[in-house]
């Protein structure tokens, strides 16, 4: 007996699966390279052929309905191990390490102490992490996924906001600080930022923004490695302007307290990776984890 199945256009499936999983059509079309338009037509083809609506169409965003919500896991499970087969056939078995590319403090400060959950919720997936602060070249350096920080345009890649950082001043609490008028009484710890701009966050600019002209915001210790700056900063060696998604652990446990503002914008991090990755059901999970995580 011969099962003959009964399936919408897979062009379709591809499509809502894209939108459902970034809940976001344009977002769907650039990993796709399609325009919005053809996404938006192949999902309202697959609603006709299902009868059901899949999405709440609202201004500047989608969500999924309840049926949506129904059909995209497993979708996106299918398609992971359609991935996962046809690059086994193509001789790159799925076993083996998933290298993660991030810069030296992210590792350090925010990766190591949450690959512990990463285990527990994927014990069969092993990871290789690659600590850099210079870009990779996925095809020549065999990483799989990598976080970078910037503005987000990354050609070529899918790329997933990971989260927005921001800059505060912190320092150990033993150092008794207070206010801004403190700052005269402490050496000033700074990040040597690789790529200076009038927007980066240093001193200068935080004290320009706070009203300070009394204080020379180009004096003091400089480091070339942001989590030395951090940990010189719970040693008590000064006050630092630290990113307060390295220094979250630090400033939740009380090594390091934040006095007083204002706080400064920063860029988000990234997770990104090739539009097509190898292995892609453990790149598909190790995304949805770090996004987890994050939130």
């Amino acid at each position: 007996m011969t099962m003959r199945r009964s399936l919408p256009p897979l062009a379709a499936l591809r499509a809502f699966e894209a939108a459902g999983r970034r809940l976001s059509f344009r977002g769907a079309a650039d990993e796709l390279g399609v325009t919005p338009t053809a996404v938006s037509h192949q999902i309202r083809l697959l609603e006709q052929t299902l009868g059901l609506r899949l999405f709440h169409r609202e201004t500047r965003r989608v969500r999924l309905t309840a049926e949506g919500a129904v059909l995209l896991p497993v979708l996106r499970d299918g398609f992971d191990a359609f991935a996962d087969a046809i690059d086994q056939i193509r001789g790159r078995p799925s076993a083996g390490l998933l290298t993660l590319s991030a810069p030296t403090a992210f590792v350090a400060k925010w990766l190591v102490p949450r690959l512990g959950d990463f285990r527990a919720a994927h014990p069969g997936c092993d990871l290789r992490l690659h600590a850099s602060d210079s870009l990779v070249d996925f095809a020549r350096d065999g990483v799989d996924v990598a976080v970078r920080y910037g503005p987000g345009r990354y050609p070529g890649l899918e790329a997933h906001r990971l989260v927005v950082d921001r800059v505060a001043p912190a320092c150990s609490p033993r150092l008794a600080v207070r206010s801004e008028s403190d700052l005269a009484s402490h050496p000033l710890l700074h990040f040597e930022w690789p790529d200076l701009t009038d927007e980066t966050p240093t001193w200068p600019v935080w004290l320009r923004k706070a009203g300070i002209t009394d204080i020379d915001g180009g004096a003091g210790t400089r480091f070339s490695d942001e989590g030395h700056v951090i940990q010189a900063a719970i040693a008590g060696q000064g006050i630092a302007l630290l990113s307060v998604v390295l220094a979250a652990d630090d400033l939740a446990s009380g090594a390091l307290v934040q006095p007083f503002g204002p706080v400064l914008d920063a860029h988000p991090y990234w997770v990104v990776h090739p539009r097509h990755p190898a292995r892609a059901g453990d790149v598909r999970r190790l995304v949805d984890w770090l996004g987890s995580t994050a939130v």
